[in-house]
Formats: C-alpha cells, sequence, structure tokens
C-alpha cells in the first residue's frame, strides 16, 4: 500500500496520454491523475470525470497540487517542458526521446539535482515480455559468451503520416528519434555501454523530409557486436531479437500485448493483462555434448508497465534509484545526435 500519493499531471491526451500514462495513473495506488492539458477537443472527462483539464502547459505547471509532471509531449518539446516543469518545482517523467542532445540532458540532469527533484525517462520497453525473456536467457548463461545480437523494429508505412513533429525535419524528428530510443535503451540494459559505434540512417520513401531507415552496429569488448536496426519499409516483418553465443542462439518476436489490450479498452490491473499470446514465444537453440541441436519453447513472461510506475514512485518518495540511469540516457543521446 502506498505511504504517500503523487498528484500527477499529463501534458497531452492524444494516443501516449490515452494508452501509456493515464490507465496506470489511475490503476497504481500511488498516483492520481489530477490534470490533464488539451488544447482544442476536450475528451479526458469522458473516462476520468475528476480530472482537470487545462487549456496550456503553463496553466497546468502553475496548479500547486501537481507533483509530478508527465511530458508526452512532441519530441522536439520535450526539454523545453521539462525545464519549465522542474522550474515550477515538480518531478518531471519524460516520454521517449528524453531530449534530443546531450546537452539539453546534462541541464535537465543538473537543474533537477539543484531542485532536489527527479526528472525520470519513461522507457516502458524495458517492461515487456519480450525484453523480459531475452534477459531471462541471456542471465541463465545458456547462450554462452555473445558472439552477436540483432535488436529490431519492423513497420511498413510507405506513405507520409501527419504529424508534424514525426514527418518533418524538425529536432528530434524521424525513425531514428522515434524507435531508435527503444533499442538502444534495449541493448544498453542487456549488454551495456558500447566502447565504439557507428551508424547509418536512409531516406527511401517518396517525398520523405526525415529518416525513415536506421541501423546502428554496437562494439563491446571481447568483439562482441550488436546490429540496431528500424525501417518503416519491412512488409514481413523479422524476428525483434536474435542472439548468437558459443553454446546456443535464441530468437524472440516482438510482443506488443500490452498495447493491443490497451487499445481494446483493458485496464492494467485486470488479470490476463500483459500475458503473451503462446505464438510469440521464443526459441531457444543449444547444442548437446553429442553435438545434437536442442530446441525448446522458452515460458512466456507476463509483465505490465505499472511496473514502470513503481520504479517512478519508490525514486520520487524513497530515493530508489531509477532502472534507467543518467548514463544510459547521456549514451544513447550521444548516439541518436551524431
Amino acid at each position: 500500500m502506498a505511504t504517500k500519493i503523487i498528484n500527477t499531471g499529463i501534458l497531452s491526451f492524444g494516443m501516449s496520454g490515452k494508452l501509456f500514462q493515464a490507465p496506470f495513473l489511475e490503476v497504481h495506488d500511488g498516483f492520481k491523475l489530477s490534470a490533464v492539458v488539451e488544447r482544442t477537443t476536450k475528451k479526458a472527462k469522458e473516462l476520468y470525470p475528476d480530472i482537470k483539464s487545462y487549456n496550456s502547459v503553463e496553466a497546468l505547471l502553475a496548479d500547486p497540487e501537481i507533483e509530478l509532471v508527465v511530458v508526452n509531449t512532441p519530441n522536439y518539446t520535450h526539454y523545453d517542458f521539462a525545464l519549465k516543469a522542474l522550474n515550477a518545482d515538480k518531478h518531471v517523467l519524460v516520454e521517449k526521446p528524453f531530449c534530443v542532445t546531450t546537452e539539453e540532458a546534462r541541464e535537465l540532469f543538473a537543474l533537477a539535482r539543484k531542485k532536489g527533484k527527479q526528472v525520470l525517462p519513461y522507457q516502458n520497453r524495458r517492461y515487456d515480455s519480450d525484453f523480459l525473456s531475452v534477459k531471462e536467457v541471456l542471465e541463465s548463461g545458456r547462450l554462452g559468451p555473445l558472439v552477436e545480437a540483432h535488436l529490431r523494429y519492423d513497420r511498413y508505412r510507405y506513405h507520409i503520416g501527419p504529424k508534424v513533429g514525426k514527418e518533418t525535419p524538425v529536432p528530434g524528428s524521424g525513425l531514428l528519434y522515434d524507435l531508435g530510443p527503444h533499442l538502444l535503451d534495449a541493448a544498453i540494459a542487456l549488454f551495456g555501454h558500447p566502447k565504439e559505434w557507428r551508424k547509418h540512417i536512409g531516406q527511401f520513401r517518396p517525398q520523405t523530409q526525415v529518416d525513415d531507415y536506421a541501423h546502428i552496429h554496437l562494439l563491446y569488448p571481447d568483439g562482441f557486436q550488436v546490429f540496431i536496426t528500424a525501417s518503416m519499409l519491412v512488409v514481413q516483418p523479422q524476428a525483434s531479437f536474435v542472439l548468437h553465443g558459443t553454446k546456443g542462439s535464441y530468437i524472440k518476436q516482438r510482443t506488443d500485448i500490452q498495447e493491443t489490450q490497451l487499445l481494446a479498452g483493458i485496464a492494467p490491473d485486470a488479470p490476463d493483462f500483459g500475458v503473451e499470446e503462446a505464438d510469440k514465444s521464443g526459441v531457444l537453440y543449444t547444442v548437446d555434448e553429442e553435438g545434437r541441436k536442442k530446441e525448446e519453447n522458452t515460458t512466456p513472461i507476463t509483465s505490465n508497465y505499472l511496473h514502470l510506475f513503481d520504479a517512478v514512485y519508490q525514486s520520487i518518495v524513497n530515493e530508489v534509484p531509477y532502472p534507467v540511469s543518467e548514463e544510459d540516457i547521456l549514451q544513447q543521446l550521444e548516439i541518436l545526435e551524431a
């Protein structure tokens, strides 16, 4: 049972606010979903009758009851709004990308320390079933010393989308800044910080103004290599995690079951929330002492983004170190911005 209730405001009620923020804040006993910014259409009260709907970010930040602000606005606004929230003496949870440059990130972290507040990155994919399955296999040691790993995000969207913040050349736009933070965070969380890296981006859709393809090659000690790929032009998605070690290989499809369930209106505290589909199980390949290949499906791991909000709560209330460190974010941004 929570010992303190954190009054929380969300800066946008688009897809991120409706799916990835509000439902979890509503059911977590450590938070009260108090306010939201809705500049035009007022929809939040239909789902949350007691919520306050402000017309501007400034109005929400001026609310003395709000203790935590969720910055889930377009990428190029993250730094500015997080800065304003900290200066208003609020804790801050920032959607990916945390901001656009390492300089911006360092300034936010420094200001948070000065103010005695937390500024935390929202990296929800650390709480996906697929990521946790990969982590479990790695920690089991059954792959042996790692040789290479491939992490992918595949989509097929040939036409230019309507979102200005993603499809026009403003800071933080393009596929690299959209999906790169998820993939880089997974690589850093699983394997640590690379000693070297190389990056390539491409533009393949007709008349695109931003990158729609990104590839990052990470080099680690002892020759281990990680290949990260994100593409908007993959008709048949490939396995999202492929790991090869000296003793085995592991292949795992991406699992977006939580997003699918949220879109269907299933609440995060429902009994079957986060239960992965059986056909998405990872496959572990190993070789026995006689050289015979063995194949087995790994047990799906049930997860819940509520665990991220647990970490946010513990960081704010009990000063427990947050799973995504300042160094993790700075390494991520150094690669993204170069």
